[in-house]
């Protein structure tokens, strides 16, 4: 999406949009984060279209870096909705609770991407961002973005593709849970894995894995000892290789045809 973030800081002198002084000054003295001019995941995040006005006025609205700690939430469930996230480094997953106090992992976030469109909708959060590693995050107050998309189609079409992407996400999900088998389920969660680093200039075939087999397991609805068994089977077969969390795909069309 408008999914800012990158992995270097820089300092910031972009203008402002055309909000009032007041909403304008009341933020200022928090505005600590690097320009999306500068970023290093501005191709990956930022409409080609924007002209380098739209950037500037864009690049105003992110108020603030935010470090999140290894197992710290970014935001809980119920929490109040104030503004959408990108990750500028490291990653995080997303879970909700059982009324038995179970976790039920819905996703996984990467450098690039976003986190808190759950809020939306009702204006509170329906689930926990949980940071997998020390991570960081670019804030985006969602009032002056609705303000800044209501003056920028292109920032408008932006948003509305990345609110797609979390649609097509879910429905992803619940065909994996619903149609494929613990093979076919680990095949493709990885050919997700490996379409997601490629298109932001990381490595397809040689990634790391920040989430444990057991929060992949959970995530795919499968126990710990499946999740094992399968990648043990997708390495006899010559498809990947791994090495702890570092993971090397040696055969990615096989992998595909296993995942469809």
């Amino acid at each position: 999406m408008f999914e800012l973030g990158g992995q270097e800081e820089a300092t910031h002198t972009a203008q402002p949009p055309s909000l009032s002084p007041p909403a304008w000054q009341a933020r200022t003295s928090n505005h600590t984060s690097a320009g999306c001019s500068s970023c290093t995941m501005r191709s990956a995040c930022m409409p080609h279209a924007l002209t380098s006005e739209e950037l500037a006025r864009f690049d105003s609205i992110v108020t603030a870096t935010r470090l999140v700690k290894r197992g710290e939430a970014l935001y809980r469930t119920n929490g109040e909705f104030q503004s959408i996230y990108t990750v500028r480094a490291g990653s995080f997953k997303t879970v909700v609770m059982h009324r038995d106090g179970r976790e039920q992992v819905t996703g996984f976030r990467f450098t690039g991407e976003v986190l808190g469109l759950d809020g939306v909708h009702s204006e509170r959060h329906i689930n926990d961002a949980i940071a997998l590693e020390d991570s960081s995050v670019c804030i985006i107050p969602y009032a002056l973005l609705e303000t800044l998309c209501a003056e920028s189609k292109s920032l408008q079409q932006q948003v509305l593709r990345t609110m797609s992407g979390e649609i097509v996400r879910d429905s992803s999900l619940l065909m994996l849970l619903g149609t494929m088998n613990a093979e076919e389920r680990v095949a493709a969660f990885l050919i997700n894995l490996s379409s997601r680093m490629k298109s932001r200039g990381y490595s397809p075939a040689e990634f790391h894995l920040r989430m444990t087999r057991e929060e992949m397991g959970n995530y795919l609805g499968m126990k710990l000892e499946t999740v094992s068994r399968m990648f043990s089977k997708l390495q006899r077969d010559g498809l990947l290789e791994t090495r702890g969390k570092q993971l090397r795909i040696v055969d990615l069309e096989a992998l595909e045809r296993v995942s469809t």
